[in-house]
């Protein structure tokens, strides 16, 4: 009796070792505490668990009563998705922005410092970069996340990202294995599908990711896609052909493998959390995220009781739960014991991010000079992958500089002759993001253009369309330090 309830013991301890959570709220409740008392390991942090970073700091010092070596997680890519700036925007470009420069030097540094940003609030796990090819230029979800469309030059700067960001004592959690970028399908809402050979994942998808294990990178998130050539019946986060025997075995890798978050309708939606919570495990992940949409203790204890259960009924062995806690506090052990480098010299003073944001602009053509112009931001649906509660945009930006900026935003079914009216006599600036993607956008541009020669033209997205207007602006991502590179151009700063 007494083995049988140690064996029950050590199981239920490791079940919640594999769990990444979330919750509400700027302060650890209570529960939270609690279960990581009892052996939770990790802890997921997201834009409602932050106000500042001094807050921040409060709230990891607050997780580390429990347990010194506990995993604070966070999905920091910097750019468009930022957690820690969710409120302003982030300081720093995104990853298009980086490849657009494609300097490793400067995508390292850039890492490195939203890493120690990351350190100095006890944050030790960051769910980034993405190493995704954005081969497909209608995808939803990826887009300016991805360095471009170029293998080659993802995979170098996907390696870069890795070097800096663990330089600062931070892990790196490359993702979404085996790759995202081919996709029309946003996972949040359904389960994508990527039909290609082998031939094409070996030498596309793959190879940024062979560049981050190179690199040291310690996880590696699965992504909730399915991709026939590799397995036709599951998806690659539930797949043991694609994470035992492609990435464990085939490409050697031995760090922790972490699933993307389990309440995404690609899972919930088809397998529900609980049993693609066993089945993700058995696969061979090593991390269940789930708190994006579930942040409660009661969804905590429901994967918990079913990896219990899965192993009491023989459904998940014993020893493959055992190995994922087993990786999981190993990594912890690292983040606790690691020593981060030298900081490059004058990369916090010189603003790094802004210099990298300005470096990243392509411009087109010239505008005359604005005293008071008109921001028209034609704003598409809010992606959930990006968060629709931070800002983006060049309106506030160039408003500190050029006090007379009028602006307004524009949904879809807004027209030319809306902005127009509104405008009146000034200069309209219009700021789209995806436009290749939102025909009505495209339609409204046109009609700005046609009517208005002088129009300044900024795209905050993917850059597909050719430049129109007097001035048109690339900035290839829609983070606060892109809106003020954008912003200064616009002003003649």
């Amino acid at each position: 009796m007494t083995v049988l309830a140690h064996r029950t013991d050590t199981v239920t301890r490791d079940a919640l070792a594999v769990l990444q959570p979330g919750f509400e709220g700027t302060t650890a409740p209570e529960w939270l505490l609690r279960r990581i008392g009892e052996g939770l390991t990790a802890v997921g942090l997201f834009g409602r668990n932050i106000s500042s970073p001094g807050q921040l700091a409060a709230l990891t010092a607050q997780l580390r009563t429990e347990r010194d070596d506990v995993l604070v997680a966070i999905d920091e890519e910097g750019g468009d998705v930022t957690r820690l700036e969710v409120r302003g925007g982030s300081s720093f470009p995104g990853n298009l922005a980086l490849g657009a420069v494609d300097d490793t030097g400067l995508t390292r540094d850039v890492a490195r410092e939203l890493g120690r940003r990351l350190a100095e609030c006890g944050v030790n796990l960051n769910w980034a970069p993405s190493a995704d090819v954005n081969s497909n230029p209608d995808n939803p979800v990826i887009g300016v996340r991805s360095f471009g469309a170029d293998t080659h030059l993802a995979a170098r700067h996907t390696a870069a990202y890795v070097e800096g960001l663990q330089a600062a004592g931070v892990a790196a959690c490359t993702k979404h294995f085996p790759g995202h970028g081919d996709t029309n399908v946003d996972s949040h809402h359904a389960l994508p599908r990527i039909d290609v050979d082998l031939d094409t994942l070996q030498v596309r998808e793959l190879v940024p990711f062979k560049a981050a294990i190179e690199a040291g990178t310690k996880a590696v998130m699965s992504a909730h896609i399915l991709v026939p050539a590799l397995d036709p019946t599951r998806p690659a986060t539930l797949s043991p052909q694609i994470l035992t025997g492609l990435l464990r075995r085939e490409l050697g890798y031995e760090g922790l493998i972490v699933t993307d978050g389990m309440e995404m309708h690609a899972i919930a939606g088809t397998y529900g959390i609980e049993r693609g919570s066993v089945l993700a495990i058995a696969a061979g992940a090593d991390a269940i995220c789930v708190g994006g949409g579930l942040a409660d203790e009661a969804t905590v204890l429901r994967l918990r009781d079913a990896l219990v259960a899965a192993v009491r009924e023989g459904a998940l062995p014993e020893e493959r739960l055992a190995d994922a806690a087993a990786r999981v506090r190993a990594l912890a052990v690292w983040t606790r014991e690691a020593r981060p480098d030298a900081q490059p010299e004058g990369s916090r003073a010189s603003g790094i991010g802004l210099t990298a944001a300005r470096r990243a602009l392509l411009v087109t053509g010239s505008a005359k000079p604005l005293s008071d112009p008109y921001v028209a931001t034609l704003a598409p649906v809010a992606n959930i992958a990006v968060g629709d509660e931070t800002p983006w945009g060049v309106a506030a930006e160039l408003a500190e500089l050029l006090p007379g900026t009028g602006s307004g935003v524009y949904p879809q079914g807004a027209s030319a002759g809306d902005i127009l009216a509104a405008a009146g006599e000034r200069t309209v600036v219009a700021v789209v993001r995806d436009a290749h993607r939102h025909p009505w956008m495209t339609e409204a541009v046109d009609a700005l253009v046609a009517a208005r020669p002088d129009t300044v033209v900024v795209e905050m997205g993917l850059p597909r369309a050719e430049p129109r207007g007097a001035l048109h602006i690339a900035t290839h991502g829609a983070s606060r330090v892109c809106g003020r590179a954008a912003a200064e151009v616009i002003a003649g700063a």
